[in-house]
Order: structure tokens, then C-alpha cells, then sequence
């Protein structure tokens, strides 16, 4: 007989699914920006022979605030990097520990990025990028906030593989394409 989840886990599940969909659209809207900056710097250099050199360099810490929150929005919904294979070779019973302990790996990953990211932000902090006059720190501060999202879902995803009647490959996104 399974049990059901606590209601407190459950309503934090359910904030870390809005905070994860809201992550996911803004990096949605950072591509579709990301594109048209894209194509403004190829008419820029091809049509107007004037090339807007700054949008090379904002496009690089575009692919960061897109990158690495997504990333994190990988572990919540279990389509990061893993080995699979070694887990499923495994009795039912011990791919649980498994998965448990992939999972507070992934947090503590996460939480060793954003604290030496952090660590990056203030050591670069008051140097400037070229051509945009922001701080240098604006170039690992994704780092962080990925780091800190990572976190956040490796917490939910370890106390669902302790309190979840479901197998830990059931849950998230990608499983729900699966069915």
C-alpha cells in the first residue's frame, strides 16, 4: 500500500513547479532575444557594413542566463546527467538509494557552484565588460542563481525519493512524456 505525500511537501513541490515554470519561459523569451540579436549583428555586419560589436558580448552572458538555470530545472525534472543503466541493473529497492544519493550529490554540485561562483562575482565585481560598462560579476551571476535553483530542487527531489510512493524515473517531465 502506498502512502501519500505530506501536504507540506506538496505545496512546496507545487511552488518549485511554478518557480520552475517561470524559469523556463524566461529562458524562453532570453532565446527568442537572443535570436534577434543574432540577427540584428548578421544585418548589421552584412547589410549595414556596421557591426554592433556589443551584442557579441551580451549574447555571451545571454547563453549563460539561459544555460544555467535551465540546467537546474534539469534535476527538478530528472533529465540531467546520469547514468541510468548501472541504477536499473539493480534491485527495485536499492535504485531508490540510488537515485537518493544522485540526488544529494546534485544539491551539493549545486551548492559548491554557487558558493565559489559567488566567490568569482565579488572577486570581479569591480571590473567592467568592454562595450557594455557593467560589472564582470554579471558574467557568473547566472552561475549562482543556477547553483541556488539546483539546490532547491535537489531538496524537493530528495525528500520525494523519501516520501514519494512513486519510483524517482516516474517523476518530472520527461517521465510524463514517456506515458
Amino acid at each position: 500500500m502506498s502512502r501519500p505525500v505530506p501536504p507540506a511537501l506538496a505545496i512546496f513541490s507545487r511552488a518549485l513547479g511554478a518557480l520552475s515554470w517561470v524559469t523556463v519561459a524566461l529562458a524562453g523569451v532570453a532565446l527568442v532575444v537572443l535570436v534577434g540579436m543574432m540577427g540584428w549583428l548578421v544585418f548589421g555586419r552584412y547589410v549595414l557594413n556596421d557591426t554592433p560589436t556589443w551584442i557579441e558580448r551580451v549574447a555571451t552572458l545571454a547563453i549563460l542566463s539561459i544555460a544555467m538555470p535551465v540546467a537546474a530545472v534539469g534535476v527538478r525534472e530528472r533529465f540531467h546527467l546520469s547514468v541510468l543503466g548501472v541504477r536499473e541493473a539493480l534491485p527495485r529497492a536499492t535504485q531508490r538509494w540510488v537515485a537518493l544519493g544522485c540526488d544529494v550529490l546534485m544539491g551539493a554540485f549545486g551548492a559548491g557552484m554557487a558558493w565559489w561562483s559567488w566567490e568569482l562575482v565579488e572577486m570581479v565585481g569591480p571590473f567592467r565588460i568592454p562595450l557594455l560598462g557593467i560589472s564582470q560579476g554579471w558574467t557568473y551571476a547566472p552561475m549562482v542563481a543556477g547553483g541556488l535553483l539546483m539546490v532547491l530542487f535537489a531538496i524537493e527531489q530528495v525528500l520525494l525519493d523519501i516520501f514519494s510512493p512513486e519510483a524517482p524515473e516516474q517523476r518530472g517531465v520527461a517521465a510524463a512524456f514517456l506515458e
